[in-house]
């Protein structure tokens, strides 16, 4: 079980500052939708330059040209490149051929699909690393949470290894633990504490014994 921070709100300097408190507690650190947004392809490349022994996740949230923008993303020095679920099964056939290209992952976001058991095994059997459950920002507003979803995938995924993201902090981290996710991604339970390190580092804790 490996544990990832996720940067959303901020720049890269804040990025590498952040990651440089954390980066001996972590396995991968994501280059969230907002900060690519803001900073582009750039923020993949100064954090994989600045951190080359940690692997740099960057969530494109892919929905078409699965190829090229997996390309660009790889380029860029990203070893795990996000595609959504919702997205056309070509598309993520195309993100798929392009990262075995180079030894780079591939993460399906299950974030808004409607039948999660169903689109699971499908994109499953397309031949991804990772397939996601995801309470986006939006979600954890209406207090939902991706624990349950999280079970309900892993009875269908037989090949990909599965992730869970989505307002984990340390309270409910034992929780998502005993679902037995591959990857548990962590945004502010770590970067929103005083002491991000120790967060990170308590985390890092209960997720390698698991």
């Amino acid at each position: 079980m490996k544990l990832q921070l996720a940067l959303d709100l901020v720049d890269i300097a804040g990025a590498k500052a952040i990651v440089a408190e954390v980066a001996e507690f972590i396995d991968v650190v994501e280059i969230g939708t907002p900060v690519v947004i803001n900073e582009g392809l750039h923020a993949v490349k100064a954090i994989k330059e600045a951190f080359p022994a940690l692997t740099v996740l960057a969530d494109l949230k892919i929905m078409d040209a699965g190829g090229y923008e997996v390309m660009k993303a790889v380029e860029a020095g990203a070893g795990i490149v996000t595609v959504l679920g919702v997205s056309d099964d070509s598309t993520i056939r195309g993100a798929v051929e392009e990262a075995k290209k180079t030894g780079a992952e591939i993460l399906v976001d299950l974030i808004n699909v409607k039948d999660l058991k169903a689109r699971a095994a499908e994109v499953d059997a397309l031949g991804v690393d990772y397939v996601c459950v995801h309470s986006g920002y939006d979600h954890q507003a209406e207090g939902k949470n991706s624990f349950e979803d999280l079970r309900a995938i892993k009875s269908v995924v037989t090949r990909a290894k599965t992730a869970i993201a989505g307002g984990i902090k340390l309270s409910t981290l034992p929780e998502v633990i005993a679902a037995k996710p591959d990857l548990v991604i962590v945004g502010g339970g770590i970067t929103g504490e005083a002491d991000a390190a120790a967060a990170a580092a308590e985390m890092k804790r209960l997720v390698s014994q698991a």
